[in-house]
């Protein structure tokens, strides 16, 4: 397993407070990896995703229970049939996405977010921006995507 950061002998490093982050704050290179602001700033922006994903399914769940499928020609139902079907495939693997925003918040928790589970090197700021349920550096899943294609081509 990847080395862990102990937050709880660095109080620089310690669990984020509530909604103490500047406006337009963003994490920077210039400052500790993980820091409290950073770990706050992550924390949010995976509470605000998960948060989002909750509201569009129960928007998706109102429209189910207002809009049962009564049109009466065949090829209009088909069609609505096959849009509640690609909308509700779509709403599965959101709740499996809500499960890696919930490993991630963990991970905040615990003093292991940010860091490769694999090299235990701290993951790119920009790779955490743009994907923040990241688990891996970018060298570590392209390791990692590139054994499971060769074990799938076996």
């Amino acid at each position: 397993m990847a080395t862990v950061y102990e937050h709880r002998d660095d109080p620089e490093k310690a669990p984020p407070a509530a909604n103490d982050l500047p406006d337009g704050y963003r994490p920077s290179a210039d400052e500790p990896f993980m820091n409290s602001r950073q770990l706050q700033y992550f924390r949010e922006k995976l509470l605000a995703w998960k948060d989002a994903i909750h509201r569009e399914a129960a928007g998706t769940l109102t429209q189910l229970q207002v809009d049962s499928l009564r049109e009466a020609d065949l090829t209009d139902r088909a069609s609505s049939e096959t849009d509640w079907s690609i909308e509700l495939r779509t709403r599965d693997r959101q709740r499996k996405l809500i499960a890696k925003i919930d490993a991630a918040l963990r991970r905040i928790e615990d003093g292991e977010y940010g860091y490769c589970e694999v090299t235990g090197e701290p993951i790119s700021l920009g790779r955490l921006e743009a994907r923040p349920i990241a688990t891996m550096t970018v060298e570590a899943q392209e390791r990692h995507e590139r054994n499971e294609k060769v074990s799938r081509d076996e």
